[in-house]
């Protein structure tokens, strides 16, 4: 058998690991100098005291017409006068103010369709009529009422 020359001993290139720790290195030293720029430059920022309180009006406000024709806008009772006056109030501050009007079954026309009208002459164009369909029990299984 021959003999095989004996080999150089294996070695561990160690250029790639220099490489890593210049570019850490320079990475540091770069950032280094932005933040003591930073810190030079003397800006004025406001305290959580001088912003003033950011409130925003719900985008849909809610109109209930009961059967004896009593008002509510967000479950507390009004006038008409008052609705107009509230709602366009609240269209100038926000304006893609939606409404959404419901009212019982047995609720006066006269009253739901006066407050519909109401809320128009606000300046409101997004109006929602909430609407009730047949209930289970008075449609028949062919799908006419009884």
């Amino acid at each position: 058998m021959p003999k095989r020359s004996r080999s150089e001993d294996a070695t561990i290139n160690l250029t790639p690991m220099i490489d890593v720790v210049f570019l850490l290195v320079i990475f540091f030293m770069v950032g280094s100098k932005f933040s003591e720029s930073e810190s030079r430059v003397n800006v004025n920022v406001a305290g959580a005291a001088d912003m003033q309180a950011i409130s925003r009006l719900p985008d849909k406000r809610i109109v209930d017409v009961a059967s004896d024709g009593s008002v509510t806008l967000d479950g507390q009772m009004v006038a008409p006068d008052q609705l107009y006056q509230s709602l366009q109030e609240q269209f100038a501050v926000y304006p893609g103010l939606r409404v959404l009007v419901r009212a019982e079954r047995n609720a006066p026309f006269d009253v739901v369709d006066q407050i519909l009208r109401t809320i128009r002459n606000s300046g409101i164009a997004n109006i929602n009529l909430a609407a009730k369909g047949p209930s289970v029990a008075s449609v028949s299984p062919q799908g006419m009422r009884r």
